[in-house]
């Protein structure tokens, strides 16, 4: 992506994220910063070290140990031999790779690269930190640990900026948020002013690609409920292949099926985008062609990583039995969505009697939540803090 008049100044002590979409021009801005592109009109400037994590693994050379690729990758960043030396056991032990260090670092997991090319990175002393995406890999108890660290480098007064897809992490770090939009910078700010604004734009986005898709669906469905010539026979792996797409996402016996799922926000507006402890109503709008007895109706809510944040049904908070004679509607609302910042997805069910599938509707939604402040964790407690002195 090309850079159209990108301008912007980073103070001292200031973090500082870039967010947009996939090829807006994050990266390359990054890479600019780091010398390793250079604009064809303009300038850019730097006052003090500067350290980096753009690539992962770059600068380490494969057949070496991780030992010395530690004396290379530092001696890179500006420090002597001597400086390396004072601060050796720092990084292996930040990096938690003792037991594999004067292992080649081709051996090496993709975690295992980010580990060590992160703790040369913070143990460089370096007055600017220019991160991109690389927060991404290893495991949680590392990333927190990452974290951890960076904030207190910035405590210290180094500049960082950092590229990210994750607007939680953008929150947990920065104090300012610039979205790039097609190589210029479409808005700036605090990321709390910023980032809803982002997401809104992405959520229309994402709203429109799966219209077309649900349109392209459609029009696949009407060919394949056409009449197939006598002479024409149907591709065994095809019909498996949808059957197997089609199980995984949606199964059940079909007596009754959810025509449509979605989510309004407080004002009852149709949104994918919520702020946490927001109010969220789920509403679906059923058809019945077969009488459900002993109806369930049950959500699901699910991290984009997978992990179950809430789930439950009529069953479960004890509604009174009831049959599915005729189409209708029904709604679940939250007065308080306790969720922190990130993507979950939404399941959707009808049962009947003990647990039988009428249809299950895997990932039948998606929807993001944004926070202007700073806990972390998956869900918001209430709470208080009391015994304070003052």
């Amino acid at each position: 992506m090309v850079l159209n008049n990108i301008c912007f100044d980073v103070k001292k002590g200031e973090a500082v994220g870039l967010i947009g979409h996939n090829g807006c021009g994050k990266s390359t801005t990054l890479k600019l910063l780091t010398k390793i592109m250079y604009p064809d009109s303009g300038s850019v400037t730097l006052c003090g070290r500067v350290s980096s994590l753009i690539e992962l693994g770059a600068g380490f050379h494969p057949d070496m140990s991780g030992r010395e690729n530690i004396y290379i990758n530092a001696s890179i960043f500006g420090l002597s031999k001597k400086g390396i030396e004072e601060r050796l056991e720092d990084i292996i032990a930040f990096s938690e790779l003792e037991p594999f260090i004067d292992n080649p670092v081709r051996t090496y997991s993709s975690g295992m690269y980010m580990r060590l090319a992160f703790s040369v990175a913070v143990h460089v002393d370096a007055d600017i930190l220019l991160i991109d995406e690389i927060l991404g890999v290893g495991d949680a108890g590392f990333q927190s640990k990452c974290f951890n660290r960076l904030k207190e480098i910035k405590s210290k007064g180094t500049t960082i900026v950092i590229v990210s897809h994750s607007l939680g992490q953008i929150e947990q770090i920065c104090d300012r948020s610039i979205w790039i939009h097609e190589g210029r910078i479409r808005e700036e700010g605090k990321p709390r002013d910023v980032h809803p604004q982002y997401l809104d734009f992405m959520g229309q986005q994402r709203q429109a690609i799966a219209e077309k898709e649900q349109q392209r669906k459609e029009k696949k469905q009407k060919e394949q409920q056409k009449v197939p010539d006598e002479n024409q026979k149907a591709d065994p792996a095809a019909e498996s292949d949808n059957k197997t797409e089609s199980k995984k996402l949606r199964w059940g016996n079909g007596k009754a099926r959810i025509e449509k799922v979605w989510l309004l926000d407080r004002t009852g507006k149709e949104n994918t985008n919520f702020v946490t402890d927001q109010e969220m109503t789920i509403r679906m709008d059923y058809k019945v062609t077969e009488v459900v007895k002993n109806a369930v109706f049950g959500i699901g809510i699910f991290r984009i990583d997978g992990v179950q944040c809430y789930g439950t049904n009529t069953r479960i908070d004890k509604l009174e039995n009831f049959d599915l004679e005729k189409d209708g509607r029904v709604s679940f609302k939250m007065d308080s969505v306790s969720l922190l910042p990130g993507s979950y997805l939404l399941d959707v069910a009808i049962e009947s009697d003990l647990g039988i599938p009428v249809d299950f509707y895997k990932e039948a939604c998606s929807f993001t939540v944004f926070s202007p402040k700073e806990d972390v964790g998956v869900v918001r407690l209430k709470h208080e803090w009391d015994g304070i002195v003052r």
